[in-house]
């Protein structure tokens, strides 16, 4: 197999028509469904700081609405625009034996989100109103193909998404229930980034450095994009800052109106942060199912199909004003930790003790992905760790199955504290410390852990 330092350096002599090296090649952590290279590139006595965005694998493209090509020919139209994007150097082609994607500058800014969020720039809440505006506003007849669906078929590719995954997740089948009876009217569609959240977005202390991540691109209500990055997954744990965990939403809400003369519409908004909600929860079981059939068989795609349990309790938590006063009340807590036993060592303990291992001997000497793939490899053994604690509350397909048609409703008796009671278990074992998990504890079972 050739040397990817070695492809990558033909490809740039193709692309830049000029001989030259690569150097510092080094693969960048997080991208759940592409790869991100960083390397240096030197040229006719200059060096340029780049990054190689690439699919290596095709079955990881399947069912895309466009390829790379479009992609990057959206971000030279969205820099042209005025939007924060990097810019594209060239694209890559068949020959060059790298898979499908292309070149792009390497932005030097923040992109870690918990870093951004923990300490958010002042006008980055502005920066983020501004460049959503700008994207909104480019014309449409200036753009490539796009995919363009109304909410009413998207809301039916996520029931058939949902069925596909098995259809038994009676939350999730709560959801699909009431986006089916709250579908907002049509309105004239914009260009959607479609991904547009912290963790593609690069920040300094100024403020927004740069608009990554392209691949979601699509015509729609510009409500689901100003939603997308609110969902609380993407807060990073600043669940008292809704809008994008940096801000809250009357601020965020007053900068979009500013930048782009069109007032927020308070009902679509909530549509859209449902769905988007319920997206993401479905997206992490397509990467458990990618990983299962061996597209991807890293460990990164497989703990991510554990996330869903994330957006159970956000989904809850949202839709559960909308049931009756008298089913809204406390559940009782989660089950108890493990109890330890004498004798020989439990599968929790045997779990326990590999993820010692690994953290203290194995991650202080990882760098770069590894690293990363060590703290991965660490949650996935914390989840089977915490499993053993309680049972499996929350799969039920007869139940999805009434709640999709209406049979069952929060006002069923004793369904809503059942779905919350199944919620809180699965999340306690898969992630402890998501900030919707203590927020939910503290609401529905009156304890603050």
């Amino acid at each position: 197999m050739t040397d990817l330092n070695v492809l990558l350096t033909n490809a740039m002599a193709r692309i830049t028509q000029q001989p030259g090296s690569v150097s510092a090649l080094a693969r960048l952590s997080g991208g759940a469904n592409m790869e991100s290279w960083a390397f240096d590139w030197h040229a006719d006595g200059q060096t340029h700081a780049l990054v190689l965005r690439r699919s290596p694998s095709p079955e990881l493209m399947a069912g895309r609405s466009y390829g790379h090509a479009t992609e990057a020919a959206l971000i030279r139209i969205a820099v042209a625009a005025g939007v924060r994007a990097p810019f594209v150097f060239g694209e890559l082609i068949a020959s060059d034996a790298l898979g499908s994607g292309y070149v792009m500058a390497r932005v030097d800014a923040e992109v870690n989100p918990a870093r951004i969020v923990a300490d958010p720039a002042p006008q980055l809440i502005n920066d983020i109103a501004r460049e959503l505006a700008r994207i909104h506003a480019i014309p449409t007849q200036n753009l490539p193909p796009l995919g363009a669906q109304s909410p009413e078929a998207m809301v039916a590719d996520l029931r058939t998404r949902f069925a596909d995954y098995g259809g038994d997740r009676p939350v999730m089948a709560l959801a699909l229930n009431w986006l089916a009876a709250h579908l907002p009217t049509p309105v004239a569609p914009v260009l959607l980034h479609g991904d547009f959240r912290i963790g593609n977005l690069m920040a300094t202390p100024a403020g927004l450095a740069a608009v990554l991540d392209w691949e979601l691109c699509h015509l729609g209500d510009r409500h689901q994009d100003l939603a997308f990055g609110c969902i609380n997954s993407w807060r990073f744990g600043q669940i008292d800052r809704p809008a994008f965990g940096v801000s809250d939403f009357e601020t965020f809400f007053a900068a979009y109106t500013r930048e782009s003369g069109v007032a927020v519409d308070r009902a679509r908004f909530r549509f859209w942060l449902v769905y988007s909600t319920l997206w993401w929860g479905l997206c992490c079981l397509q990467m458990a199912q990618i990983w299962r059939i061996g597209a991807d068989a890293s460990l990164e795609r497989a703990v991510i199909g554990r996330r869903t349990s994330e957006t159970e309790v956000d989904l809850l938590l949202l839709l559960e004003e909308e049931a009756p006063p008298a089913e809204r009340g406390a559940i009782a807590a989660p089950a108890s930790p493990i109890v330890r036993r004498l004798g020989e060592p439990s599968q929790s303990e045997l779990l326990e003790a590999i993820a010692g291992w690994l953290g203290d001997e194995i991650k202080p000497k990882a760098q770069g992905r590894d690293r990363f793939m060590v703290a991965v490899a660490l949650n996935a053994l914390g989840m089977l760790t915490r499993a053993e604690a309680g049972p499996d509350l929350i799969h039920d397909k007869g139940l999805a199955d009434d709640l999709l048609e209406g049979r069952a409703t929060l006002a069923t008796p004793g369904l809503l504290a059942r779905l919350k009671a199944g919620a809180l278990a699965k999340l306690t074992a898969d992630q402890p410390r998501y900030s919707a998990l203590a927020r939910a504890r503290e609401l529905w079972t009156h304890t603050e852990k």
